[in-house]
């Protein structure tokens, strides 16, 4: 609901947004509505909208008309999107913590890549999780937990949910399966995210709690800025999103998963749990949404800055060597993409509302 100007936290912005999208798009999309201060009575309209949920930041967002939630703010939106019967994501990190760390950071003339990693510590984001439980314990609210970079926070919602206290998922992302702090130093802003990649271990352990089928569903968490944004900035003061909804399957496929784990997690979780429907399965009543893979040894290639298909083309994944080489790509039973081309075939994409699957 973010990274656009207006951001989507009203009818009116959602409605520009639908119908640029309906204009624009290659494939089908649905949308979040936003959850902030400034639009708790806007959420039933949203919903008539048809947004797939609210998503709500516990920090600040890095957008000035998109602010973060304060408690009381986040346990209000949650009591309301529970009675529509709709989830909250939160992005949950912890802004007390982070912004004390940041200021120290500052105050001490430090601005490189170690200064940011340790203002968002691990404790930042576990803390968060845990008080983002909570509310939903307390409203009843379905919580969807965006962007989880260590599997200690995987673990506080599986256990919260084994233990019958909430509805609640979790999602990661690829680069927090695929990179770690000390690549990212060595990359450089392009590699900069909230919370941040993390180190080694958690990025083994994180990668393990996947294989193991304790995460719901990896999302790209695409963020992209222009490049005045990331470039020439220091790493305390770069623009803190990476840019990676090309790269997802690819780097997915790179890490050795197998497929039927990849399709779980990036197609028929999610809409199942974001009730998209017709999405997801390659059954008799669905839509045909199909990618076919090259998957020999040969399709290991180094990603290049010309391939990348979105405007900046700024990625911390160029020059690394991935696997698995998209061949086609159908949308609705069409082909839509052969070979590194778009086809002359565009049925266009469509709005698909939440609802019922």
């Amino acid at each position: 609901p973010l990274n656009s100007h207006p951001p989507t936290l009203t009818r009116a912005a959602f409605r520009a947004k639908r119908e640029r999208l309906e204009e624009r798009s290659i494939i089908d999309f649905a949308l979040w509505g936003g959850l902030t201060p400034s639009n708790l009575d806007c959420l039933e309209e949203l919903a008539e909208c048809g947004v797939i949920g609210f998503k709500a930041f516990m920090s600040p967002s890095g957008i000035d008309d998109f602010e973060n939630c304060d408690d009381l703010t986040l346990l209000r939106g949650m009591e309301r999107a529970a009675g529509l019967g709709l989830p909250v994501a939160v992005h949950a990190e912890s802004a007390a913590i982070t912004e004390a760390l940041a200021l120290e950071a500052r105050r001490q003339g430090r601005s490189d890549a170690a200064a940011f990693f340790e203002s968002r510590p691990v404790v930042a984001e576990l803390e968060a999780i845990d008080r983002a439980l909570l509310f939903a314990e307390e409203t009843g609210c379905r919580l969807h937990v965006v962007h989880v970079s260590t599997a200690r926070g995987i673990e506080r919602i599986r256990h919260a949910v084994e233990s019958g206290r909430v509805d609640a998922t979790c999602e990661t992302c690829p680069h927090y399966l695929l990179l770690n702090q000390e690549r990212a130093a060595e990359i450089g802003t392009s590699a900069k995210c909230a919370p941040p990649l993390r180190g080694e271990a958690e990025r083994r352990e994180l990668l393990r709690a996947l294989e193991r089928g304790e995460i719901d569903t990896v999302g790209s968490d695409h963020s992209p800025s222009p490049p005045e944004m990331k470039r020439g900035k220091s790493f305390m003061d770069a623009w803190g999103g990476i840019a990676g909804g090309q790269v997802t399957l690819r780097a997915l496929l790179s890490l050795g998963l197998p497929p039927a784990v990849i399709a779980r997690v990036t197609a028929s979780a999610p809409a199942g749990r974001f009730r998209l429907r017709g999405k997801g399965r390659i059954l008799p009543g669905y839509d045909g949404d199909i990618t076919l893979v090259a998957m020999d040894d040969a399709t290991e290639t180094i990603l290049t800055r010309e391939e990348l298909q979105d405007r900046h083309r700024i990625s911390p994944y160029i020059g690394m060597a991935l696997r698995g080489r998209v061949r086609h790509v159908f949308l609705r039973g069409t082909e839509i993409y052969r070979d590194g081309a778009w086809t002359g075939e565009r049925p266009g994409g469509r709005f698909v509302p939440s609802g019922p699957v």
